[in-house]
């Protein structure tokens, strides 16, 4: 599993650079994954500075901790959802960092494990959980949910256009028996959308995979949590640097960012501030960071990659 884990980090010099860290900083890196991020931040931050990795997934803290033994002494790994940055930070007791990174969306790691069902390209059981121990399964969301949840959430999260019809063919299909492989769901999705719609270099069933692990990981609402809590931990100066794959994510980086930065709360017409609240942080990417065409060649991946940064006040 260890070796197989490998990630090659997206934005690396940009991430970096807009973490601002030096010798002595103390990072949260909320996304471990393959430790690609990990590993550089450490080589400048070390060895007096500390890193606190976090990660849903065994397989991923493993890897990084092999990768990263030789900062053993610099490092705390530990197996949380970035959701809970109260609880891994008051656990360990490392008081205010200096900047916070996020990495979002699933692994190019996790996607070549098969076994995990992430991608619609191979033939597995039905998961896509990113917590192997977590208790939804793509299962459970595929064979019990409703029909108006089910296009719900394709709706929602694929933002696919088919959602309303692919949820019927689903549950139709789940009438004669369980649907219970990645290969089973995709057939049912590409009977669901027209052959006219199915042109073009995107995978008809590309959306509602997305959709499906969105939900079954609450990647949402747990984006929405840990922005809300990062910014008591920041020391004045720190950063926030986060990395989105589709405008979901992208879009509630903006407004998240946008209202702690606003500070007031009060309706206009109010002559003078009632709710004493001030600005947490001020924006400092007007416009998203994305890769250019040499990463991008160099890694796919890196194509939809959009960053944003904000600082504490």
């Amino acid at each position: 599993m260890t070796i197989e884990y490998n990630h090659k980090p997206v934005l690396p010099a940009e991430v970096t650079q807009q973490l601002r860290c030096s010798s002595g900083s103390k990072v949260v890196d909320c996304t471990l994954g393959g430790a690609g991020h990990a590993e550089a931040i450490l080589n400048i931050i070390s060895p007096e500075g500390l890193l606190i990795g976090i990660d849903r997934d065994d397989a991923a803290i493993e890897a990084a901790t092999q990768r990263l033994k030789r900062f053993s002494r610099q490092m705390i790994l530990t197996k949380a959802n970035y959701a809970d940055i109260d609880e891994v930070l008051g656990r360990t007791g490392v008081g205010k960092v200096d900047a916070f990174l996020f990495d979002l969306g699933v692994s190019s790691a996790q996607l070549d494990m098969v076994d995990r069902g992430f991608t619609y390209r191979e033939d597995t059981l039905l998961d896509m959980r990113m917590d192997p121990s977590a208790p939804l399964e793509a299962f459970t969301v595929v064979n019990e949910y409703s029909q108006e949840r089910l296009a719900q959430v394709i709706r929602e999260y694929g933002e696919e256009k088919w959602a309303k019809r692919i949820a019927e063919f689903i549950v139709e299909k789940r009438q004669v028996g369980p649907i219970n492989t990645t290969a089973e769901l995709v057939q049912t999705i590409k009977e669901a959308v027209p052959a006219g719609a199915r042109k073009g270099n995107i995978h008809p069933a590309r959306r509602t995979f997305q959709a499906l692990r969105i939900e079954v990981n609450d990647e949402l609402g747990s984006l929405r949590r840990a922005l809300a809590q990062c910014p008591k931990w920041l020391e004045v100066g720190g950063r926030i640097v986060v990395i989105a794959y589709h405008s979901l994510e992208d879009r509630i980086i903006k407004q998240s960012f946008r209202a702690l930065a606003s500070g007031c709360v009060c309706p206009p017409g109010l002559p003078v501030c009632a709710c004493g609240k001030s600005p947490r942080l001020r924006v400092i990417t007007a416009r998203p960071i994305t890769p250019g065409a040499a990463e991008v060649a160099s890694n796919p991946r890196a194509r939809s990659a959009k960053m944003r940064v904000a600082e504490r006040v």
